[in-house]
C-alpha cells in the first residue's frame, strides 16, 4: 500500500499538469484583500504553493507574492498590486492552481489524488475493473469513482486498497465485481 519514490509518478506530463487548489471567493474589507476558499490540507497551505495560475472566464494569468491569513472561518490574502476592493472584486471567482512540480512528495503510503485519476484498477484475481474518473471524501474514507462497464465507488482504505503501482499504472483492489 505504500509508494516508494521509484514508484510515484515522474516525468514531465506530472510535473506540469495543473493543480486545483482553491478559488477567491469574496472581497475583504476596502484595501483590496480577497477571501480565499482553500481545498488544500491545512487549508493555509494554499499560500505555500506559489506562483499561482488565476483562470477565470477562460482567461489565465500568473501571480506569485500572494500572503494570506486565517481569519476566523475565512482566509484572507493580500494580492500585491491589489489595493481597493473595486480591483479585488475583479478576481473574485478565479480558480487558483499551481503546476504538480510545486507540491512536495507525499509520504510513503499517502498520494495525491490527481496522481490516481486515469490508473486502472483491477481485482487481486486480474479482473479488470475500469479507470479511476476520481475520488471524494465521505469523511470516514475517500472513495474511488471508477468508471468501466459500469460505475463502481470503492473504499480507497485497507482493507479493500491492496496496492498501487504508478509504472503499471494500476491500483490492485480486494473487491467483488459483482458489486
Amino acid at each position: 500500500m505504500s509508494a516508494t519514490a521509484d514508484d510515484r509518478p515522474a516525468g514531465p506530463s506530472h510535473a506540469t499538469r495543473s493543480i486545483l487548489l482553491g478559488r477567491i471567493s469574496g472581497v475583504f474589507g476596502v484595501r483590496g484583500e480577497v477571501k480565499i476558499e482553500s481545498w488544500t490540507d491545512p487549508r493555509e497551505a494554499i499560500f505555500r504553493y506559489q506562483p499561482w495560475t488565476l483562470v477565470r472566464g477562460g482567461v489565465s494569468s500568473s501571480l506569485a507574492g500572494v500572503r494570506g491569513r486565517n481569519h476566523g472561518l475565512a482566509l484572507v490574502a493580500s494580492v500585491p498590486g491589489i489595493d481597493d476592493r473595486d480591483r479585488a472584486q475583479e478576481l473574485v471567482g478565479s480558480e487558483i492552481s499551481v503546476p504538480r512540480s510545486a507540491l512536495p512528495p507525499p509520504k510513503p503510503g499517502e498520494y495525491y489524488w490527481v496522481d490516481l485519476e486515469g490508473l486502472g484498477v483491477q481485482t487481486v484475481d486480474g479482473t479488470s475493473l475500469g479507470t479511476v474518473s476520481h475520488l471524494f471524501d465521505t469523511g470516514a474514507n475517500p472513495v474511488l469513482v471508477v468508471q468501466g462497464e459500469r460505475e463502481r465507488l470503492i473504499p480507497f482504505v485497507a482493507p479493500h486498497l491492496v496496492s498501487v503501482d504508478f509504472d503499471a499504472s494500476r491500483i490492485v483492489v480486494d473487491w467483488d465485481p459483482d458489486f
